[in-house]
């Protein structure tokens, strides 16, 4: 990693007596695609709010391309685009409106503020949709006209909070779709805050946070990798009764997960048959499946991601 765009180190974060954030450190290099993943309530928007100079800094160190955030707030607000995961956007103007507005907070203007604006709504398909009022746009072009704003002032960081929130599969395939698209050609480095693996699949690095701590960070291959093996999930009325006996006759240690019992690592397609002839009685589902940055999670923490 030959730049690092923001740097994290040991920040801590309290709300009265709540411990939001703990220690929480990490790196990200330049023109990366980013994600902060975990729960709701895991500490991602206080990061985020944090690095967004929303809130002061209480505890730690953070950098943004080369600022830092605690002495040199309003230089880091002068490279940063910020999607907040609320809208935004004057529901009754146009997206051009809303566009031009937030460009002359940067201080542009004329000619070269219209020429911007044309820039970043042509990939985004926001083109024939400029003199739109924005209240009349579906959800997704809202989401769309979001990130045009955020990309007036020509940030070098992008930061995203759950930036596909009200939208459905196809809109947030189609929104990462965009992303992908804006960091080759603007090449800037994108965060994101989400709880959704599949997301944070798709970015360079990971970093899972729980309870206000770092757990695991990585590359979504590396991480994944890391749990080994496959994952049995199995559904069962009585998962007491099954983790008990699959560990006396099978030596196979279970975890309450959900309503049911998962199974890590190991030879699952021989644990499915084994569990499959042995408990019938109890068993009413199983699932055989490769690990994925839930597993990570379960792995990391004992609990689900979304528990």
């Amino acid at each position: 990693m030959s730049e690092i765009s923001v740097d994290v180190e040991g920040v801590a974060h309290r709300f009265g007596a709540v411990v939001a954030l703990d220690g929480v450190g990490f790196s990200v290099g330049a023109r990366q695609m980013f994600a902060l993943l975990g729960p709701n309530g895991g500490g991602k928007s206080t990061i985020f709010r944090l690095l967004a100079t929303v809130l002061p800094l209480q505890e730690g160190r953070a950098v943004i391309g080369g600022f830092d955030v605690r002495s040199e707030a309003r230089a880091a607000r002068s490279i940063l685009g910020v999607l907040f995961q609320h809208p935004s956007l004057d529901r009754k103007l146009t997206v051009e409106e809303n566009l031009r507005h937030h460009g002359r907070l940067y201080g542009q203007s004329g000619a070269s503020l219209g020429q911007r604006i044309g820039e970043v709504c042509e990939p985004l398909g926001l083109a024939e949709r400029r003199g739109a009022t924005v209240e009349r746009l579906s959800g997704g072009w809202q989401r769309r006209a979001e990130i045009a704003k955020a990309l007036v002032p020509r940030p070098r960081v992008l930061l995203l909070d759950e930036p596909t929130t009200g939208l459905d599969p196809a809109g947030r395939r189609d929104f990462w779709k965009h992303l992908e698209s804006i960091r080759a050609q603007e090449g800037c480095t994108i965060l994101v805050t989400t709880h959704l693996m599949e997301e944070a699949a798709r970015c360079d690095q990971v970093v899972i946070l729980d309870r206000g701590k770092v757990v695991a960070t990585g590359a979504p291959a590396e991480l994944v990798a890391g749990v080994g093996g496959n994952v049995v999930t199995v559904g069962t009325r009585e998962p007491g009764r099954l983790i008990q006996a699959a560990r006396e006759d099978l030596g196979a240690e279970g975890h309450r997960c959900g309503g049911g019992v998962r199974f890590d690592g190991g030879d699952g397609p021989a644990l499915v048959k084994e569990l499959s002839g042995r408990y019938p009685d109890i068993i009413e589902s199983v699932t055989l499946a490769k690990p994925t940055l839930e597993d990570v999670f379960f792995a990391k923490t004992g609990h689900g991601l979304n528990e």
